[in-house]
């Protein structure tokens, strides 16, 4: 048997840590030189609110939040493996920081995509995240893609 399983964990987590640089593989891949410029925001340091989904026993996908500001988290570093895209994955992995965000107190979740991920900003909008003003770093990039989606009064 096959389980499927989300495990709440923190950035110091090997599996995470192998996902991330799958990730930041395909973002290279995606934006090229430009990405320089996104990864010194997506520091793993001190990231205390991680999910890796595990097919079995091998992480497949993950996910992070990390505090944005006193009402909100800002949703960091999700990724799916490739073979295990368009089963609900990243889905539930979004649900599941979600649930998190609300049990620490958060009111809302932001986070940013870029403009070659139309992908992620599907799945964004299928789970109730609607189109922000640019903030803070990315303010002023028009590749950025800012969401928000409020998760509790």
């Amino acid at each position: 048997m096959n389980l499927s399983h989300l495990l709440r964990t923190n950035s110091d987590h090997p599996d995470f840590r192998i996902l991330v640089k799958s990730l930041d593989e395909e973002l290279a891949d995606l934006y090229g030189e430009k990405q320089m410029f996104y990864n010194q925001f997506n520091s793993l340091s001190a990231i205390q609110h991680v999910v890796v989904y595990y097919n079995g026993t091998n992480p497949v996908g993950c996910g992070a939040i990390k505090k944005f500001d006193d009402d909100s988290v800002e949703v960091k570093r999700m990724f799916v493996i490739q073979e295990y895209r368009n089963k609900g994955i990243a889905h539930s992995i979004l649900q599941e920081l979600e649930r998190w965000a609300k049990e620490l107190g958060y009111k809302d979740c932001i986070l940013e995509t870029g403009d070659k991920q139309p992908f992620a900003v599907h799945l964004y909008q299928k789970a109730g995240y609607t189109f922000i003003p640019n903030y803070g770093q990315y303010h002023d990039d028009t590749g950025s893609i800012c969401m928000k989606k409020k998760i509790q009064p």
